[in-house]
């Protein structure tokens, strides 16, 4: 029987926290010219030279921290459970296939087995909420390449982004009611961040993306593909959703790399002001993850909780991610059959 194809793909894993998967990972990842859109000699240079010998055995670390001997990284293990039960929801009439930008399983591999199966269609659902070049660009770019070769190509349709989902909105507020978010004297939306290049390439208009005082706290015709406008976005649905006054919270970015400006505010330069100010306790989302990962159980709930702690603060509590909340899933089959 003809089946319809849904690939997922998240963003990707070290094979292992050894240094040289690491190594590998990175080298992958950095050599993407949407992720270092600078020209293809500086970047191998960057990357090849100077960034990976130098971060691999510092991020091998970072990764064997966070490594579970039974389920390895838990961005991959929680990307596994929402390709099985998103499997399960949709039943026999479709065919999910999960795969990571960069390293195992790849997207060449899961759009192999698509293929094989005859799909009728291929859905494709780059497991980021908000849009960005260097992420969701990425993975269509890759797709494509991939299936140009194809001599007969099924309809294929991409996800451009989902940063105002509502069941995702509530299940990560959901996921924050547990904490009761009433004892924090502050919530950070921490979002991953983009150098502010990557920002101004993405406004065609050339004379908004900022130049514009707060041309990213709402959301308009001119920047509806702006990761940092839809990241704003996102914090907003959140905040209305938890009842929160526009004085409760504050975005920010994290993962910051290189010396060039990056979308701010920094997420550390955030935390020290709230330190300064006498703030104890802080709830930190992450809202570009569907998946816990290193920037969320390690970046946040322990650099930023030392950093915090050192600066006179009490404790950060990180929102876990979407991982494989079933009101998540639900969103997922929403998606899937809506498009």
């Amino acid at each position: 029987m003809a089946k319809k194809g849904v690939l997922l793909v998240n963003l990707g894993t070290p094979d292992s926290p050894a240094t040289a998967d690491v190594r590998k990972y990175l080298d992958e990842f950095l050599m993407d010219p949407r992720v270092i859109d600078v020209n293809a000699a500086l970047r191998t240079v960057l990357v090849k030279g100077i960034i990976v010998p130098f971060r691999a055995p510092k991020s091998a670390k970072l990764y064997k921290a966070i490594w579970d001997d039974q389920t390895g990284s838990p961005l991959k293990h929680y990307s596994i459970l929402q390709h099985q039960a998103l499997q399960q929801r949709l039943g026999d009439e479709y065919m999910v296939e999960l795969a990571m930008r960069y390293q195992s399983p790849s997207i060449e591999s899961a759009l192999k087995k698509l293929k094989e199966a005859l799909v009728t269609e291929i859905q494709v659902i780059a497991l980021f909420p908000q849009y960005a070049s260097a992420s969701t660009g990425s993975v269509h770019d890759k797709v494509m390449s991939l299936v140009k070769d194809w001599q007969t190509i099924p309809n294929i349709s991409f996800v451009n982004s989902f940063h105002d989902n509502e069941l995702m909105i509530e299940t990560f507020v959901d996921n924050a009611a547990k904490y009761q978010p009433e004892t924090f004297d502050h919530i950070l939306f921490s979002f991953h961040g983009l150098p502010q290049r990557q920002l101004k390439k993405c406004d065609h208009t050339q004379n908004y993306c900022l130049k514009v005082d707060g041309c990213c706290n709402t959301l308009n015709d001119t920047n509806k593909f702006c990761y940092s406008a839809q990241s704003h976005d996102t914090a907003r649905l959140i905040a209305n959703k938890m009842g929160l006054s526009r004085e409760q919270y504050t975005v920010c970015f994290q993962s910051r790399l290189g010396n060039d400006p990056w979308v701010k505010p920094y997420t550390s330069e955030i935390i020290a002001e709230l330190a300064k100010e006498g703030k104890k306790r802080l709830l930190v989302f992450c809202p570009a993850f569907v998946a816990d990962c290193l920037e969320t159980v390690y970046e946040v709930t322990t650099e930023y909780g030392d950093e915090f702690k050192a600066l006179g603060g009490e404790h950060v509590q990180l929102v876990e991610s979407l991982n494989d909340s079933p009101k998540f899933i639900d969103a997922l089959e929403k998606m899937v059959r809506e498009n």
